[in-house]
């Protein structure tokens, strides 16, 4: 693998994310909708361009195997499409809920032909020494369990989409009741994108750092490693400490 490939991609900074998709195209909606200002079908429009833009540079940076920014670009483009075409606002609350149901069930379907989103993401060699945890477990014949609590982490981390699509349809029908293509209704979808973070998704990052404290835990009970010992860093950051002490 080159320096060119995946492990070498610089991920964006998360504040320019959260200005980009949620802090600008909320102010848009909310304060500029009027028809004194951009009105609606334009401050719509230009909220939404933020994000899709940010969306194509980063699939243009990480190239077309980037697939949650794909989805984010679709996502987006389908908000802007429920405003412009002024469908009824339930379908907001449809889409809404479909695009995590979709991540979840592709996770539970990766999972059944054989890759683990769970194991990409939360056990891989840039996070965990795999390869000593692999030999201890192989030297106390824990592989085969181990593998079904790995199983276990991608179902639990498929359920975490689950709760993100239930939350946010009952968050988009709580709040987005007027008619799209009206003031009312970029003032509630801007409100709605603002609430979105702290009602969905600081709560689906908690759920992630409970599956990744189970895999932990997992590794602790079946190879009796220390956290130092399995974290990628983790002993000599723990012989820096020892040393400064």
């Amino acid at each position: 693998m080159t320096a060119t490939e995946p492990t070498a991609r610089k991920k964006q900074s998360p504040l320019i994310d959260l200005i980009v998709s949620i802090a600008l195209p909320s102010f848009i909606l909310m304060k500029l909708s009027g028809d004194d200002k951009l009105g609606a079908t334009g401050a719509l429009v230009f909220a939404l361009a933020f994000p899709i833009a940010w969306g194509i540079y980063d699939l243009l940076k990480n190239g077309t195997k980037n697939y949650v920014a794909i989805l984010g670009v679709v996502s987006v483009l389908l908000t802007g499409s429920i405003g412009l075409l002024k469908l009824d606002a339930q379908w907001l609350a449809v889409k809404e809920a479909a695009i995590p149901l979709i991540i979840g069930m592709g996770i539970l379907v990766a999972n059944y032909f054989g890759f683990s989103v769970v194991k990409k993401l939360l056990y891989n060699p840039a996070i965990v020494q795999v390869g000593r945890v692999n030999d201890v477990l192989k030297e106390r014949g824990n592989e085969q369990l181990f593998s079904q609590r790995l199983d276990r982490a991608n179902l639990f981390f498929a359920c975490t989409f689950v709760f993100s699509a239930v939350a946010n349809y009952v968050l988009a029908k709580t709040i987005v009741t007027s008619d799209s293509g009206t003031e009312a209704f970029n003032n509630e979808l801007g409100r709605m994108t603002l609430l979105s973070y702290p009602v969905i998704a600081i709560p689906s990052m908690l759920l992630m750092f409970a599956i990744f404290y189970y895999i932990w835990r997992t590794i602790s009970k079946l190879t009796d490693l220390t956290l130092e010992q399995v974290i990628v860093g983790g002993e000599e950051s723990e012989k820096s400490n020892k040393a400064d002490s």
